[in-house]
């Protein structure tokens, strides 16, 4: 029987599963008479279980850029960038400005200038990012690349603070957390517009 007679197969129980229609013929038995199909049951035997409400807010970290979804914590420069120094330089480098393919998240023009007509024009935190809340919450899922996940929060907040200074975006006393970080303006806000279109009716 060849691997593609085999696929064919496997491809049509698959979608006849799904509750779908198929190109395969149907079953026969020895006298010739169609088989019915199976029903598919609702679920399949014990396998899977409901998610626990503690399972779903587990999972529900992210956040959005008015800032809903911010933990409690707080972050300061200094703790950041210790944070930075011990989970970050590897991939980052020491003063942000990215190693082989990671990219660089500190300085970059601010002046004048066209990411659309300019591609080699790096996109760092301080000339590209429009929402500092999104930092947060990149951070917080991705990072660091190795262990995504395992920071805490304040460590998040720490990071947070210290690529917003070193950016300039803030200052180096200043605290950032729940309130404070999405009053934060970021310069690269302007480069991004609101997407006001409509559709038509398979977007509605």
């Amino acid at each position: 029987m060849s691997r593609r007679f085999l696929l064919c197969l496997a491809g049509a129980a698959a979608v006849a599963a799904c509750g779908g229609q198929s190109a395969a013929p149907p079953s026969r038995d020895a006298s010739g008479t169609v088989v019915p199909p199976p029903s598919i049951p609702r679920r399949f035997g014990s396998i899977g279980r409901a998610a626990t409400t503690a399972e779903i807010r587990a999972w529900d970290i992210d956040v959005n850029p008015t800032g809903k979804g911010l933990p409690a914590g707080r972050g300061t420069y200094a703790a950041g960038a210790a944070v930075f120094a011990r989970q970050c330089v590897a991939c980052h480098g020491a003063h942000g400005e990215g190693l082989g393919p990671y990219p660089r998240l500190i300085s970059g023009p601010r002046t004048a200038f066209d990411f659309a007509t300019d591609p080699a024009i790096p996109k760092t935190v301080g000339n590209y990012w429009p929402y500092a809340t999104t930092l947060y919450d990149y951070i917080h899922r991705a990072m660091p690349l190795t262990a995504p996940g395992s920071l805490s929060s304040d460590d998040v907040y720490s990071v947070v603070a210290y690529l917003l200074a070193e950016n300039g975006v803030i200052t180096k006393t200043m605290v950032i957390d729940a309130r404070s970080l999405p009053r934060v303006q970021m310069p690269g806000r302007g480069h991004f517009v609101a997407d006001d279109r409509r559709g038509g009716a398979l977007f509605r």
